[in-house]
């Protein structure tokens, strides 16, 4: 499919580019136009987003709404986009949240409002950007453009020690992206100098070169996801991240690792990711083990769900590593649940922060008296961050497990520890914050309003939907997914078979 009679993602990347310069513009005093702005500009993006999921051709693993121009002939460079099954779910997620980071942030951001939202405009642009990037220079522009408005918005706007978690944010992605430059320029060395993913994924690359490129590769997914052990940025950056902040990282910043698994290390290494799978099936249920016991050892609301998110994201490279239908698939919707489920906690969080500004459990107790709406939409989000039958947490997951057990049985039963780690420090969580006696810090305040309400609604109907028909979204990656899955299982025969035919011919030929 070539579009909708208009550039559909160009449209989305560039509208928040443009909103942000567009918002620097106004006057500083203007500040309810610039919400207003903001929101109408996150609106009308969101809108135009909504094609790629009613006209998407869910039959083929070709890549949809494609567009190709000449950007740097003389380099192999192409301004190429299109989305296929596995990346477009995420398109619609990034514009989504970003309607949902601006209302969330109306009265909780009350400093440098237009640099703030110019800078959540920014990153908006560059993550659907990795999202639907065919070109691996292209991709490599939007996965670093993101660095610095995140950096801006940890760093600006954040907590008490802000500037460290976005120095360390900034450092940790930084070497790790570094690392895939020097892969990426091996493969345009290799790849008769160009930079088409396309084109990359139909060659088959010597064994050593795979190695030596998944692990390169490697590095920048890895910090991004976070896998253990290079997670520890990710706790920082939440806990001081505003609201907002908090949302885009869970929702849609890290899946962009998991998705370079997923749209790089699979495709264009596939012996080396087989013969790499058990080493990350190891990290991954190290991450879901270790990640669920830290978070019992939480007093801070925010670094607890941080730390559950290490985790949840934990079940998504297991998947993904499975290398089987089963596991690819559970991991992709388990990224899209812990985007909504993680991103609404982070947004109950925040609302509940700009009543009482503290994050501390223990100053909590009682809040479902005081709160009993609040109190209600947690309790959902709660349950799906379980993984309770009928919400979007049990689909993923019991899809992980399925593929994680048919890869390696061990795998999936240590796996499947870490549910039972997870429904023990959220209901402890949800025990000690909404139950109990009432805490008198909590006295008085009044419950979440018609905006905040309006917030969290879209997010619940996703927890429901994905959970109760979850094939609305399977069948988008059906498709691909497999496509993917041939690829890797076939990797290394196209060269097996050459090598017999050239043994075969006679010798006159090979003369």
């Amino acid at each position: 499919m070539e579009g909708l009679g208009y550039p559909i993602l160009s449209t989305l990347i560039f509208l928040p580019i443009a909103g942000a310069i567009a918002i620097l513009l106004i006057k500083r005093t203007a500040e309810t136009f610039i919400k207003w702005t903001a929101f109408l500009i996150s609106v009308i993006t969101f809108i135009l987003s909504l094609p790629l999921f009613i006209g998407f051709d869910k039959t083929t693993s070709e890549m949809q709404f494609t567009e190709t121009h000449e950007w740097v002939p003389d380099w192999g460079i192409r301004y190429a986009l299109g989305v296929d099954g596995i990346s477009v779910l995420f398109v619609l997620l990034t514009t989504l949240l970003t309607v949902l980071c601006v209302t969330v942030s109306w009265n909780s951001i009350k400093e440098k409002i237009k640099e703030f939202y110019a800078a959540l405009f920014l990153i908006e642009g560059a993550i659907i950007g990795v999202f639907s990037s065919l070109d691996l220079f292209l991709f490599y522009i939007f996965w670093e453009a993101m660095l610095i408005p995140m950096f801006l918005l940890i760093g600006v706007w954040g907590g008490p020690n802000r500037v460290y978690a976005a120095i360390k944010f900034f450092l940790y992605t930084l070497v790790g992206s570094l690392l895939m430059l020097v892969g990426i320029i091996v493969l345009y060395l290799n790849t008769g100098k160009t930079f088409d993913m396309l084109q990359m994924m139909a060659m088959n690359y010597p064994y050593a070169m795979q190695l030596m490129l998944f692990w390169a590769f490697f590095a920048a997914f890895a910090v991004k996801v976070p896998m253990f052990p290079v997670h520890t940025w990710l706790p920082d950056a939440h806990t001081e991240a505003p609201t907002a902040g908090s949302v885009i990282l869970a929702g849609v910043l890290i899946k962009m690792g998991a998705y370079g698994f997923l749209r790089f290390s699979l495709p264009l290494f596939p012996e080396a990711a087989k013969d790499m799978a058990p080493v990350m099936m190891i990290l991954s249920v190290i991450a879901i083990i270790y990640g669920g016991i830290i978070c019992l050892a939480q007093t801070d609301l925010k670094r607890l769900i941080a730390y559950s998110s290490v985790s949840h994201m934990g079940f998504v490279t297991l998947g993904i590593f499975a290398l089987n239908t089963q596991g690819i698939q559970g991991g992709i919707l388990q990224m899209i649940s812990h985007g909504v489920v993680t991103g609404a906690l982070f947004l109950c969080i925040g609302m509940l922060y700009d009543k009482t500004h503290s994050r501390q459990i223990g100053d909590y107790g009682g809040v479902a008296t005081v709160l009993p709406i609040y109190a209600a939409f947690f309790m959902v989000f709660t349950l799906a961050a379980i993984g309770l039958p009928g919400t979007s947490g049990f689909v993923g997951e019991f899809l992980v497990l399925i593929g994680g057990f048919t890869a390696w049985k061990l795998m999936g039963v240590l796996a499947a520890t870490g549910i039972i780690i997870g429904a023990a420090y959220m209901l402890w969580l949800y025990q000690k914050v909404f139950f109990m006696d009432v805490n008198p810090k909590i006295e008085g305040h009044k419950d979440i309003n018609i905006r905040e309400i309006m917030t969290l609604l879209p997010l619940i109907v996703l927890v429901i939907w994905i959970g109760v028909y979850p094939n609305t979204f399977l069948s988008f990656m059906d498709v691909s997914v497999q496509n993917l899955i041939d690829r890797v299982n076939t990797a290394g025969m196209v060269e097996i078979e050459t090598t017999q035919e050239v043994t075969e011919m006679p010798t006159e030929v090979i003369k």
